[in-house]
């Protein structure tokens, strides 16, 4: 371990703050400069790029957070990718870390760290060598091809790197973090473009792309099937962003007092989607890999995973976890039973695998019902009429934290995939990624003007 962890130590990073607390405004101003350079260079497009095959994958490149075909085509994947080998490994013991201690932690970090530059050299070669972001077709077998294929592999590392310092700056100096932060960017720019859009769409010009214009178009030109599916999306998206909304405000309260401070306590809050959006992130991005690599694979002639009929899967495994807008051809009078079949597959998929992701999350960043135990009997404080005991506390609180860790789980799986199969104007797991990670923001956000505008409340709260 000397070796990685010589290279940790020499990874470069972010300094954190050398103040205690950083302001509201200096949180809020290094999050606004983050978010402006992240659309800035998803302005830049890659210098040589002729082919750009991954141009049609739009919902890939929401969900990675990516602009494909600019210098930060590889998104948030890298990361994300890291960090799900990370804990799969942790989580099956092949690779273990004390997260009960502060050396522990860093050295997870650290190697998570070390991970996503290796895959942002990986997928970065994979990119442009399999042909989904590479040079003009006509310089195939000329040193100029080769040479270009560097060029464009140079790019994207040195793009992928900028993710990774700009997800530490948000982390380290803004609210919340980088990767969650663009995510939600990508999703509200696509859903703005899908909502309000006059221009026409690129599937049927006839048809506005924004789905409240062509609501009206449709109504006006007298077709009630085309203004059925807009007022559906429309529908479907606002139901999914006020049951999210609703999910995210409801929490178990555990009473708490001061030992040594006789009528005074607070409410421990446990959140019923207890690992927040973390487990879907994840989920999303495993989907947005296998859907990659099924069409490599194809690109290569091994269709292992599937085969894609355009842009969407046709046969095989990927066609079985891709969703089916069964709303939508309902109405459209071509609902089959594979498509019904489909969608429950991929209903039991999205809520299987976000249980996993889930409970891996809790044992791994410190959510478990011992390091919380650990958290409140070092803050001083304990369950009125119990003992002052952590194995007591942890008992405890394990009949809050695993329940809620599955339901949570289950809750946000099914809501993503009834999002998708329910025709919302974006992919449901995408649009719910959003709301949560813009919840959870605006409870930061409002959290910290608190403790600005209150010097008392501030100080109760250690700052």
């Amino acid at each position: 371990m000397n070796l990685i962890d010589s290279i940790i130590n020499n990874l470069p990073e972010v300094a954190r703050p050398t103040q205690q607390k950083l302001s509201f405004k200096e949180k809020l101003k290094w999050t606004g400069i983050t978010l402006v350079l992240f659309f800035v260079l998803g302005l830049i497009p890659l210098f040589g790029l002729g082919q750009n095959a991954l141009r049609n994958f739009e919902l890939l490149s929401v969900i990675l957070g990516a602009s494909f075909g600019s210098v930060i085509s590889l998104g948030i994947g890298p990361i994300v990718t890291a960090s799900i080998v990370l804990q799969l490994l942790n989580g099956s013991g092949l690779v273990k870390f004390d997260l009960t201690s502060k050396a522990g932690k860093a050295r997870f970090q650290g190697l998570q760290k070390v991970l996503a530059v290796f895959f942002v050299v990986f997928e970065a070669s994979i990119y442009v060598f399999m042909g989904g972001l590479a040079p003009a077709e006509e310089l195939v077998g000329t040193s100029l091809y080769l040479q270009l294929e560097l060029l464009l592999i140079f790019q994207l590392v040195l793009g992928g790197l900028l993710i990774m310092l700009m997800d530490e700056v948000t982390t380290k100096w803004g609210f919340g973090s980088g990767v969650s932060l663009f995510i939600a960017a990508g999703v509200s720019q696509s859903l703005f473009i899908r909502l309000f859009s006059p221009l026409p769409s690129p599937t049927n010009p006839e048809v506005m792309t924004g789905a409240i214009p062509a609501l009206f178009q449709s109504l006006s030109a007298g077709d009630p099937q085309t203004a059925l599916l807009m007022l559906v999306g429309i529908l479907s998206t606002a139901l999914v962003f006020a049951i999210a909304v609703y999910a995210q405000s409801m929490k178990v309260e555990i009473p708490l007092s001061f030992g040594r401070v006789r009528g005074h306590g607070i409410r421990w809050p446990l959140n019923f989607v207890y690992t927040s959006n973390m487990p879907i992130i994840l989920m999303s991005a495993l989907l947005a890999n296998v859907q990659l690599w099924a069409r490599f694979l194809q690109n290569w002639g091994y269709p292992i995973l599937g085969t894609f009929a355009g842009n969407s899967p046709a046969t095989g495994f990927v066609s079985w976890i891709a969703p089916q807008d069964v709303i939508g051809a309902a109405i459209r009078g071509g609902l089959t039973l594979q498509m019904v079949l489909q969608s429950v597959v991929y209903l039991t998929f999205m809520i299987i695998g976000a249980v996993i992701f889930s409970w891996f999350w809790v044992q791994t960043s410190g959510m478990d019902a011992r390091s919380q135990a650990k958290q409140i009997m070092a803050s001083g404080l304990q369950i009125p009429g119990f003992r002052k005991d952590e194995r007591v506390l942890e008992r405890l609180l394990e009949r809050y934290v695993n329940p809620l860790t599955i339901m949570g789980a289950i809750s946000v799986g099914l809501l993503a995939g009834l999002a998708d199969v329910s025709g919302s104007l974006t992919h449901g797991t995408s649009l719910l990624l959003s709301v949560m990670i813009i919840y959870r923001l605006y409870e930061d956000i409002a959290r910290q003007h608190l403790m600005d505008m209150n010097p008392m409340m501030r100080k109760f709260m250690g700052g």
